[in-house]
């Protein structure tokens, strides 16, 4: 299936924001996320209807049958589709992309997988919605994109509410260790029982030349940030 996760680059925005934002909503010019978006899918899947949802890092997944316009798009960190000419992106800024196929099926699925998100289940919800497509559990096939290293991610000793295994923290300054989401994400996936699971390894806050980083951007003053998208199509 034609999919690709992007960075940063290749697009048209300028200073903070350089140069291929595609977040909806990110302090630019909706001129310009408009023709990174249309770089974006045409670099992938070219002739494909870019979808997204309104991110809300939570764990629902939509079932997607049609296009909608980007006005309408409805709450939900996840989307699959079985119908061809369809494009599912997924908008990130730190939190962990997942892109998922069946191919024998013809399923696709994108997920929004920030720590609450992840907890949540996002990833399970939409291995779920593509079974009900038709995908079979053992046929799926899942990558993870670039998204906040555990070097990188220092949380407070009380993170996840006692929801997350030790073993994904590594100790940090008093009161204070290092979360691997990555980790954790991939963790998920392998209980699920699916047939592989990638990881890209790449950390986005350590890259600024390659990626966005909203805690990078916070961390720096900075008044905004923008998200790189990732795309996966069925043609």
């Amino acid at each position: 299936m034609p999919h690709g996760f992007l960075g940063r680059t290749g697009g048209v925005s300028t200073g903070d924001l350089a140069s291929l934002n595609c977040g909806i909503g990110s302090n630019d010019d909706p001129a310009l996320i408009a023709e990174n978006r249309r770089r974006a899918v045409e670099a992938v899947a070219p002739a494909s209807t870019l979808l997204g949802v309104y991110q809300v890092h939570g764990r629902d997944c939509v079932t997607v049958t049609s296009p909608w316009a980007e006005a309408d798009r409805p709450n939900a960190d996840a989307l699959v589709t079985a119908t061809p000419g369809l494009a599912l992106s997924i908008l990130t800024a730190d939190c962990t992309p997942v892109l998922f196929a069946d191919a024998a099926a013809g399923v696709i699925g994108s997920a929004h997988a920030g720590w609450k998100g992840a907890v949540a289940g996002v990833t399970d919800a939409t291995i779920e919605a593509m079974e009900a497509l038709g995908a079979r559990r053992h046929n799926i096939h899942a990558a993870i994109g670039p998204c906040i290293a555990q070097a990188s991610y220092e949380v407070s000793d009380g993170f996840g509410g006692g929801a997350i295994p030790e073993h994904f923290f590594t100790p940090g300054r008093p009161g204070h260790r290092h979360f691997d989401l990555e980790a954790y994400v991939a963790d998920r996936l392998e209980a699920a029982g699916i047939a592989s699971v990638h990881r890209a390894g790449q950390d986005t806050l350590s890259q600024p030349d390659r990626y966005f980083s909203y805690r990078r951007a916070t961390l720096a003053g900075e008044p905004g940030y923008g998200r790189q998208i990732s795309i996966i199509a069925l043609p």
